[in-house]
């Protein structure tokens, strides 16, 4: 038999019939993984999906928090508490986040925006809550109750799928390192009380910590984080953080004075507007410089970047307009080779940095958080490393019963 001739008519006349016959095959022998009672559940999640309702309210615990401070803030010494935001589904899908920003603004401004929505049409509805109802400027308490809101609708999906919220972003790792946010300043407390309270967190399983600075005398806290080195030694990191204290000599000057201790790295020295102080601080000195915690969304990033003002990024990641706008943070930072660690609650921040290839660190929190708060668990800590939760959504569950006991709002 005389081959064909293997010509471009001839090649698509011999696709045609395979396609045909293929076409012929799959109505005869539909793939399992196309049934239609496989397609029908995950249908019915994906298209009858929509919001319906957004809640917002407050647990208060027993108790006392103890009083302390940074360089500028008092914060504690009364009842502990936490707020919780629900946006819920009319499949009965409920999606939480630890929210930021007034309640005035989600229930007045950002429902009306996306009830009805899908939420698996997740950069539509954060396009619709930036956009749709005010002036397009990039800061503000606005910014942070779309983080909130979005948060929780990724936890929507995550639920609708039966995922983890990282492995539906796309997976990039199962754990994450973390340091200890700690070393405050507290009436009465010496340092050695400050050594004492970070080796416990080294006995917790922290490899990295976190202590305040510009909170004491110049001398005080250069001593503070000598007798912090000395009693570590050199095998954890010890990061620093003055809470946007200084002007830019004045940091420079202290960077100086401890740099010989070798800080992992040296967090918002200066005034969070003052751009060009940063970016000084970064030149003078070799101690890695973080900044962000104070911006909002990527036009935020975008200013820290082009000013040249940061080693590291940690905006927050509810305050700079939840999951879906800080990939893209996360992305813009990465083209300029820049890592990010954001700041805040690990479990908004979490899911998030396991899918994204320039997490840094994670901010966390010692033991001593959980007796403050019963009903949120804290992540163990191995080896300075947690693991991502493999539960659907964020993996955050808070009984019921809880809720009912310390609900005040």
């Amino acid at each position: 038999m005389k081959p064909t001739k293997l010509d471009r008519r001839n090649f698509f006349k011999s696709m045609a019939g395979g396609v045909g016959a293929f076409t012929l095959a799959s109505a005869l022998h539909p793939h399992p993984l196309l049934a239609e009672d496989t397609l029908k559940p995950a249908q019915r999640t994906w298209h009858d999906l929509k919001i319906t309702d957004i809640v917002t309210y407050k647990l208060k615990f027993p108790g006392k928090t103890p009083r302390k401070w940074n360089s500028i803030i008092v914060s504690g010494g009364g009842a502990p508490e936490m707020k919780i935001l629900e946006v819920h589904t009319n499949h009965g899908i409920t999606g939480i986040s630890f929210p930021k920003g007034p309640k005035s603004i989600v229930t007045s401004n950002l429902l009306p925006r996306i009830k009805g929505e899908n939420p698996f049409y997740i950069e539509r509805i954060w396009d619709l809550m930036y956009h749709h109802n005010r002036k397009p400027v990039a800061k503000g308490e606005y910014i942070m109750a779309i983080g909130s809101v979005d948060i929780a609708v990724w936890d929507i999906i995550g639920k609708a799928l039966n995922l983890p919220v990282y492995k539906v972003l796309g997976a990039y790792t199962e754990k994450i390192r973390v340091y200890a946010a700690g070393g405050y300043y507290e009436e009465g407390k010496t340092i050695a009380d400050l050594v004492e309270e970070v080796e416990g967190y080294i006995n917790e399983g922290f490899r990295a910590i976190k202590i305040k600075v510009g909170g004491a005398p110049f001398s005080q806290d250069v001593e503070r984080v000598r007798a912090v080195r000395q009693a570590l030694g050199d095998d954890i990191d010890i990061l620093l953080d003055a809470n946007n204290k200084w002007r830019a000599y004045e940091a420079i000057r202290f960077g100086r004075a401890v740099e010989k201790y070798n800080p992992f790295w040296f967090e918002e020295p200066v005034e969070p507007d003052d751009f060009a102080g940063c970016a000084e601080v970064r030149q003078a000195l070799d101690i890695p410089i973080v900044a962000g915690e104070n911006e909002f969304t990527r036009w935020g990033c975008r200013d820290l970047i082009v000013n040249g003002s940061a080693d590291i990024l940690n905006l927050d990641t509810v305050k700079a307009g939840g999951i879906t706008e800080y990939r893209k943070i996360a992305a813009l930072a990465s083209a300029f080779h820049i890592p990010v660690a954001p700041h805040g609650e690990p479990e908004m921040a979490i899911h998030l940095l396991a899918s994204t290839p320039n997490t840094l660190i994670m901010e966390t929190y010692p033991g001593v958080k959980s007796r403050y708060n019963p009903v949120v668990p804290l992540y163990p800590v191995k080896d300075g490393y947690i693991t991502v939760p493999d539960k659907p959504g964020l993996g955050i569950e808070i009984d019921p019963a809880d809720i009912k006991k310390y609900r005040v709002d």
